[in-house]
């Protein structure tokens, strides 16, 4: 039985990639989640797999080298699937620190850990061991509005906030011990996701949910920075498909060609919530456009992110099969069926960030 150790796995990206790659191989493989739990873990989006035999939920640090360490050392792992970071730019920006102490010094005790557990004595490493490494578009800085314009693998990178400068740190990291010491991984870099289970500081179930509230929903400038927009669990399929069918030391890139001002996904929210509510639902007199508040733009805000997945369908065959319009549906659809979860999630310190964030604008 192949053994997975997952970073982050009680967040968004990780909790649902967790759920696609049970429903995909069920009691084949054993996944073992480690995460620290910080306010974006909630193993609460895990409780449909807590009781299977072949899951195991360990709560530590990827910043503690010892922890990491005896994960390896107890464990025979496989494949190591690393989605634990800070990934939210606004913290990156009120605090930078943490977002280089998480996402590049704890990189770099999960590829030291995977390496000293994977090296062979006489040289090279066990054979069928995995390391990948999950990065963002993010990392390539910003394009211009010209339509043909887009990230490729060999776009040169250029971050523009202290979140994607960690995050491209860790990916230097990651090539670098491809390259010196031939340490089997491969690199994706995903534009936006959206879906089930995201926590509501990220724009979609950020509007879903103040939309229900008749909270104001604040747009950044003008309303008009580009995303590329994934469905998680596309994601989730092409980086199981990499780890299976990928060139080793590669990177790929996996995006949506989904490509949606920030001011329409806005406006797509309104209308499919007023689609999906039944008539007796008082909230729908919350949701209206009059809800729309732009406040002061994000410091460096990215103008436009777009990726051109053409190696990934090239080399692995993976292509994104959700298009936007039936994302959106069947994410908001799930945020609806899905209320405790949101309140659970939208008390306490969440609360209080966001007033802090967003009180003077």
């Amino acid at each position: 039985m192949r053994t997975y150790l997952v970073t982050g796995g009680a967040g968004f990206i990780g909790s649902n990639y967790i759920h696609y790659m049970f429903k995909k191989y069920g009691d084949d493989i054993r996944i073992i989640n480690v995460d620290v739990l910080t306010y974006a873990g909630n193993l609460e989006n895990l409780k449909d797999v807590a009781d299977k035999p072949n899951y195991t939920f360990i709560k530590a640090d990827i910043r503690d080298r010892a922890a990491i360490e005896k994960i390896f050392a107890e464990n025979d792992i496989d494949r190591v699937v690393h989605f634990a970071a800070e990934s939210h730019v606004d913290r990156s920006i009120e605090n930078p620190e943490v977002f280089v102490e998480t996402n590049v010094l704890g990189t770099l005790v999960m590829l030291n850990a995977a390496k000293k557990s994977w090296e062979l004595p006489e040289g090279g490493f066990k054979e069928g061991k995995k390391f990948l490494h999950v990065s963002t578009d993010e990392v390539y800085g910003s394009l211009d509005n010209d339509p043909d314009a887009y990230f490729y693998e060999t776009t040169p990178y250029d971050p523009h906030s202290p979140y994607s400068a960690s995050k491209a740190s860790s990916d230097f990291l990651v090539k670098a011990y491809m390259d010196t010491y031939k340490f089997p991984a491969n690199i994706t870099n995903c534009s936006n996701n959206y879906g089930p289970y995201q926590f509501p500081e990220k724009l979609i179930p950020l509007m879903i949910n103040n939309a229900l509230s008749g909270k104001k929903l604040p747009v950044y400038g003008d309303g008009k920075n580009v995303r590329d927009w994934l469905y998680v669990e596309d994601h989730a399929k092409g980086i199981d498909m990499v780890q299976e069918q990928g060139n080793l030391f590669e990177t790929y890139n996996i995006g949506g060609h989904n490509e949606k001002q920030n001011i329409e996904i806005i406006h797509i929210i309104l209308d499919t919530l007023l689609e999906l509510l039944p008539e007796s639902d008082p909230r729908r007199g919350n949701v209206s456009e009059q809800l729309i508040t732009y406040v002061t733009d994000r410091k460096g805000h990215d103008r436009r992110y777009a990726i051109a997945p053409d190696k990934i369908k090239a080399e692995v065959g993976w292509y994104p099969e959700t298009m936007f319009a039936e994302g959106i549906k069947k994410t908001i659809a799930w945020y609806l069926e899905n209320e405790d979860w949101m309140a659970n999630v939208t008390s306490g310190d969440y609360q209080k960030y966001y007033e802090d964030m967003y009180k003077n604008r």
